[in-house]
C-alpha cells in the first residue's frame, strides 16, 4: 500500500476508529488496524468522503477576471470538494466537439481538482450532440434567461431530451419558463422585485414542462437550484430518473432578511421567503431533494457594486458549502448521513463516478475534520478570485486536510499539489 491513515472513520453509516489503505489512488482496505511506511494518524479527528460539486461556474474561458480554473478548483479544494463539474456559459460557450476539446485543455492545465464539464443544448446544434457526447460529461438547458446563458426554446425541449437520452448521459436544467420571465419583466431596483420578476411560478412552469416532457426516457434528468415551494410541491410528481439539487444560498438566506448591499445576493433563481427556505430543508430532510450544489457563480465586487438593475445574478460558494453543511449538522439541522448522501454519495452515482463514498475500490478522495474547530467565514482567508463572499461572518466547519486520488492536496492550509493535478472524468 502506498498510504494508510488512521483516525475516527464514518463508515457504513457509523463512526469508528480505524484506518483506509491507499493504493494507486484507490482505497484497498478498511480496517480497524494497517500500517505502512507512509502512515498519518489524524487521532480523534473525522474522516470523511471529499464533496462532489456537480454545478460551478468558473468562468473560464472567458470571464477571467471573475474565476478561472485554478482560482474556482483552489477554491474547492480549501472547502473539502475533490471534483467540479463546470457549466457551459462561458465564452465561447461549450456546444461543439471544438470548444470542448479547448475548455478540457484549460481546466487540465490549472485544475486543482477533478474536474467534468457540460456541453450547451441551444436550438442549433440539437442534432450534433451525438458528436458532442464523447467530450463532455453531460448537457445543460437553460429553459429561461441566465448570466451569459444559451436559451433552448420550449418548443424544442423534447427532441432536445430525446437526443441527450440516446447519449446515455446526464441533461441538467435550469428552470425558469423564459415565457413566464418575460411576462414578469420589469425595472428592478432591490431584491423583493428581482424575486417579483422572477416568481415561483416561473419555476413551476418549467418544471410542469419538464415532468410533462420526460415520458419514456431512462438517462437522468436533473433540476438545478430548487427554489420555491411550489417548485417542490410540482416535483413530488416526478418520475424516478428525474433528480433535484438545492444550493445552500437558498437553505441559508431569505429574501427579507438580506437588507443591505443586496446586489451581492441577486441570483437566479432568486432567493425566496423563510417558507420556501424551509420547505427545501423539509425536503432535504425528508429524502425529496437528491444534492446540495454550489452554483458558484462569481462576479468581481466591482460588477456586483452597481444599481440593482444593472448587477449581474451570481454568487460565490464552493468553497464555503461543505463547511456550511458541517455546521449545520453540529446544529442539527440536519444528518451526517443525510449532508454525505447528497453531497458525496448521490452525485457520484449521478455521473457514475468511482468517488463519493468510504469503500474498497472507489476513488480515496476524503477530508479530514476536527468538529470542534468552528471558524467565522471572511472574504479574505477564501481563495476564490472574486473577492468576496455572501456568506460573510458565517460560522462554519473547514476540513484541515483534503486527499484526492490518495495524494494530499492540502493539508494546514497549504497545497502539496501543482495546476494541472486535477484529472478529466465523468465521460
Amino acid at each position: 500500500m502506498d498510504l494508510t491513515i488512521e483516525g475516527k472513520l464514518y463508515y457504513n453509516g457509523t463512526f469508528e476508529q480505524g484506518c483506509l489503505g491507499i493504493e494507486q489512488g484507490k482505497i484497498v482496505a478498511i480496517k480497524k488496524s494497517l500500517k505502512t511506511d507512509n502512515h498519518i494518524n489524524v487521532g480523534n479527528n473525522l474522516i470523511l468522503p471529499a464533496g462532489i460539486d456537480l454545478h460551478v461556474h468558473f468562468r473560464d474561458p472567458g470571464f477571467t477576471h471573475k474565476e478561472d480554473f485554478s482560482t474556482g478548483s483552489q477554491a474547492a479544494a480549501f472547502g473539502g470538494v475533490s471534483c467540479v463539474f463546470d457549466m457551459p456559459n462561458t465564452q465561447p460557450q461549450t456546444t461543439s466537439k471544438q470548444t470542448l476539446k479547448e475548455k478540457t485543455q484549460i481546466a487540465s492545465e490549472k485544475s486543482y481538482v477533478d474536474f467534468g464539464l457540460y456541453a450547451a443544448v441551444s436550438d442549433e446544434n440539437i442534432g450534433r450532440l451525438a458528436e458532442i457526447s464523447p467530450f463532455c460529461s453531460g448537457f445543460k438547458i437553460f429553459l429561461g434567461g441566465s448570466t451569459h446563458s444559451l436559451q433552448l426554446s420550449t418548443k424544442n425541449l423534447r427532441v432536445a431530451l430525446l437526443e441527450t437520452n440516446r447519449t446515455k448521459k446526464i441533461t441538467l436544467i435550469h428552470a425558469e419558463d423564459e415565457h413566464c420571465l418575460k411576462t414578469h419583466e420589469d425595472l428592478e431596483n432591490n431584491l423583493v422585485d428581482h424575486l417579483r420578476c422572477r416568481s415561483a411560478e416561473c419555476e413551476e412552469t418549467a418544471i410542469r414542462t419538464i415532468i410533462n416532457n420526460s415520458p419514456g426516457l431512462s438517462s437522468p434528468i436533473h433540476i438545478c437550484h430548487l427554489s420555491s415551494c411550489e417548485g417542490f410541491e410540482m416535483l413530488r410528481k416526478k418520475p424516478n430518473q428525474v433528480s433535484v439539487g438545492v444550493t445552500p444560498h437558498h437553505l441559508f438566506f431569505d429574501v427579507h432578511s438580506l437588507n443591505t448591499k443586496q446586489t451581492l445576493y441577486k441570483v437566479n433563481p432568486p432567493i425566496r421567503s423563510s417558507f420556501d427556505r424551509d420547505t427545501l430543508w423539509y425536503g432535504v430532510n425528508n429524502k425529496l431533494i437528491d444534492i446540495f450544489e454550489s452554483d458558484h457563480a462569481p462576479h468581481t465586487g466591482e460588477e456586483k457594486n452597481v444599481e440593482f438593475d444593472d448587477a449581474p445574478s451570481g454568487l460565490p460558494g464552493v468553497e464555503t458549502m461543505y463547511p456550511l453543511l458541517l455546521t449545520a449538522m453540529k446544529k442539527e439541522q440536519i444528518k451526517l448521513s443525510t449532508l454525505l448522501t447528497l453531497l458525496c454519495e448521490r452525485p457520484a452515482q449521478l455521473l457514475n463516478l468511482p468517488k463519493g463514498k468510504m469503500e474498497v475500490g472507489r476513488d480515496a478522495d476524503f477530508i479530514v475534520v476536527d468538529l470542534k474547530k468552528t471558524e467565522t467565514i471572511t472574504a479574505e482567508k477564501l481563495h476564490s478570485k472574486c473577492g468576496w463572499t455572501p456568506f460573510e461572518g458565517f460560522p462554519a466547519i473547514f476540513p484541515s486536510m483534503i486527499f484526492i486520488r490518495g495524494e494530499k492536496v492540502i493539508d494546514d492550509h497549504q497545497m502539496f499539489v501543482k495546476q494541472g493535478f486535477g484529472k478529466f472524468v465523468g465521460v
